[in-house]
């Protein structure tokens, strides 16, 4: 459908900023568009979780009076939108999911989100997430249990699965996510939306919870990045997003390099589809491997890609260690000690059901000094040196997500006995960190970008991935497959 007819609320952002500016459409209607969308359809998706009507409306009237006075405007002038309910906004409440922080309420917007204002959006509010995001799926006792647009009985993923959810149901035009373990990627992934996680440090972190309200430091492995429904609106919320933080910007600003590709046919693609440690459902290789046969019909240079980090083997102790060292800052004694078991007796764990290959590297993380850390920290910024000759070789390299399509809610607990079906036979629930470890262990831009439906309906994207620094090559090349028809995003029925 052009977009031109599409509904309001499922017009490209690039379009509403420009119907905005030329006047043809007003803030205020706009505003009042996704509010009503909201009210339509949240009770069922439970995406939003806190909304500041009035204020919205407020802003909105303001930013209609500000562009009739020809006063300079910023690039997203006037457009309201939402945010994943960890990055802290003046004035609304920021819980991240958590009972304990019910009643947060910052004086002081995060970095993310005063450049989002400066650039003249209005937040609308904010969306749902697991306890202080850390989970693949999107539910907590404060808010309840956010369901996939396409099917509520499956979850839109975690740990920015309302904002995900968000962007499918029409909610909002863009969000603004986070992504330590495909908190971004996974998400678009299960709701057939775009989003993209970028090359490390890009976004500031200043303000996001976890870590505790306050904190100044960055933690290891994160990312904040944007989600949309179309891959140039990616580019536009990322170039308003990314750069330094207030201190940091007196000595350095960002200038991103710009893609050289112009048409598929100048790409050279890398394909890393399957490995033995993590296979992936039928169905979501089988249309990889279409994609690939289809970018080889318009001229792109499509291969097998070889390199000696292309291997879970290699990526996922790693991970796994650093991950661990981070998230262990949030556990008690007691979970560090368990942990720790965990990593002793792997080997005999593995005995009693399906387990994530490496996962007692995440035990040892949460239990080992700070010399041991730096050890395979070391470790990962020479294999992120070596990476970088892999895309001498080609563009962008493209692997799945994860192994299977968006996954039934299930909320029982502990969350290692948890489950998920692969070509029928059961694996681990945390077989779905292994196909985003490479791209977060390493510093990688990797965007996560639709490329089709399973037989029941449910959407799966595919990553694309490229050199450290090399994030409008990855949003780019997803754009072009936007371009061709190999890629987009397909609203879900009744909205």
């Amino acid at each position: 459908m052009p977009s031109s007819q599409q509904a309001l609320h499922y017009r490209p952002a690039h379009e509403l900023i420009k119907e905005l500016s030329d006047g043809t459409l007003s803030s205020e209607a706009v505003t009042q568009h996704f509010l009503d969308q909201i009210r339509k359809h949240n009770d069922t998706i439970n995406a939003v979780v806190t909304l500041d009507e009035q204020q919205a409306l407020k802003k909105a009237r303001a930013a209609d009076e500000k562009r009739a006075s020809g006063s300079p405007l910023g690039p997203l002038h006037g457009l309201p939108l939402t945010v994943k309910d960890t990055w802290e906004v003046a004035g609304m409440t920021c819980t991240a999911g958590a009972p304990a922080l019910r009643e947060h309420r910052p004086q002081h917007h995060a970095d993310v989100v005063q450049r989002l204002e400066d650039a003249g959006a209005i937040i609308l509010g904010k969306t749902n997430v697991p306890l202080y995001a850390t989970d693949l799926q999107s539910y907590n006792k404060l808010f309840g249990v956010t369901n996939n647009p396409y099917n509520h009985d499956h979850t839109p993923g975690g740990s920015s699965g309302g904002a995900a959810a968000a962007l499918a149901a029409g909610m909002t035009p863009l969000e603004v996510g986070s992504d330590l373990a495909g908190s971004i990627r996974t998400p678009a992934h299960f709701c057939g939306v775009f989003g993209h996680k970028p090359t490390r440090a890009l976004v500031s972190f200043r303000g996001h919870i976890p870590g505790p309200p306050g904190t100044q430091s960055r933690p290891d492995l994160a990312e904040g990045g944007p989600l949309a429904r179309t891959a140039r609106d990616l580019t536009l919320l990322l170039n308003v997003i990314a750069g330094p933080t207030p201190l940091e910007a007196r000595s350095w600003s960002v200038d991103m390099e710009p893609s050289t590709l112009t048409s598929l046919d100048q790409a050279r693609v890398g394909l890393w589809l399957e490995d033995p440690l993590c296979p992936v459902e039928e169905e979501l290789t089988n249309g990889y491997r279409s994609l690939g046969q289809e970018l080889e019909k318009r001229g792109t240079l499509v291969a097998e890609a070889r390199h000696p980090l292309l291997n879970l083997e290699h990526i996922l102790p790693p991970y796994f260690n650093l991950l661990g060292s981070l998230l262990s800052t949030s556990l008690k004694p007691a979970q560090r000690r368990q942990m720790l078991w965990v990593a002793r007796l792997e080997r005999w764990l593995k005995l009693l059901g399906p387990l994530t290959p490496f996962i007692g590297e995440y035990g040892r993380g949460v239990n080992q000094p700070i010399h041991q850390w730096i050890a395979v920290s070391e470790t990962r910024e020479k294999m992120r040196a070596e990476i970088d000759g892999l895309f001498e070789e080609f563009d962008v390299l493209l692997t799945p997500v994860t192994p299977t399509t968006a996954i039934r809610h299930d909320h029982s607990h502990p969350v290692f006995k948890r489950r998920i079906s692969v070509a029928g036979q059961p694996r681990a629930y945390m077989d779905q960190f292994c196909w985003i470890a490479f791209a977060t262990l390493l510093g990688l831009p990797a965007t996560s970008v639709p490329v089709g439906r399973s037989k029941d309906g449910l959407p799966f994207n595919v990553q694309v991935i490229g050199a450290p620094g090399k994030d409008l090559t990855t949003i780019r090349f997803a754009e072009l497959l936007e371009k061709e028809g190999l890629a987009g995003f397909s609203p879900p029925s009744g909205f």
